[in-house]
């Protein structure tokens, strides 16, 4: 018999590397420094009316119009002269997946839990997801591109619930930024603030523990 449990899995953060591990190995790698371009990124994005990422999550713009607006307001705020195109290709260069991770997900997915991914991503960089983790290890995918909604927006936890076919306090986000996992329980579901591969791992587990007696009588009575 299936969980009744939707365990659905953030990209960046959780099923990557740190997301601030990446941005110190990307700075470096460009030559710019870490808070010039997280503060270009914040100044991007409020010039579009949203944060540093919404521009290329929903998309407001595509990537390489996102890159040159970061490399102008590099140069006009900071007076860096900087090279940012080909932003993704570089961004996910030498970032490995986490295989302990995705072996957690099997593992969930063995207790007959309904595991999908719901990350906001910009569509250029499906291709890298892809690459490090197959859509084979999900029951669904929903990103923040496809619909149209992003985390911690209502809207995309409401997709993802019907994408399901789980009530919401049956569904379990899993996500390494505080402010989705309060929009995830503003919605009426479960969350897990991801820290560490062992930590969220033993959370679904209590999780998936508590929800498994709810089948019980039924089983108990040969139904």
């Amino acid at each position: 018999m299936s969980a009744p449990l939707a365990i659905w899995t953030d990209f960046g953060g959780v099923l990557t590397p740190p997301v601030d591990v990446t941005f110190n190995d990307f700075c470096d790698r460009v030559g710019v420094p870490l808070y010039a371009l997280k503060e270009a990124m914040r100044l991007v994005g409020e010039a579009h009316g949203t944060d540093s990422m919404g521009v290329i999550d929903i998309p407001l713009l595509d990537e390489a119009s996102w890159s040159e607006e970061l490399e102008t307001e590099l140069g006009r705020t900071f007076g860096l002269v900087a090279d940012l195109e080909n932003f993704g290709d570089r961004w996910f260069d030498g970032r490995p997946a986490n295989a302990d991770w995705i072996r957690h997900l099997a593992a969930f997915r063995d207790r007959g839990a309904f595991v999908g991914l719901l990350s906001n991503l910009p569509p250029s960089w499906e291709r890298h997801r892809r690459y490090m983790v197959g859509d084979s290890h999900f029951d669904d995918i929903v990103c923040s591109y496809a619909v149209g909604s992003r985390k911690p927006e209502p809207e995309i936890f409401r997709i993802a619930a019907l994408r399901a076919g789980r009530a919401p306090h049956e569904c379990v986000l899993v996500d390494d930024l505080e402010k989705n996992c309060a929009g995830a329980v503003a919605a009426g579901w479960q969350a897990v603030h991801f820290r560490s591969t062992e930590q969220a791992a033993r959370q679904i587990a209590n999780l998936l523990d508590a929800a498994a007696p709810v089948a019980a009588p039924l089983a108990a009575a040969g139904i």
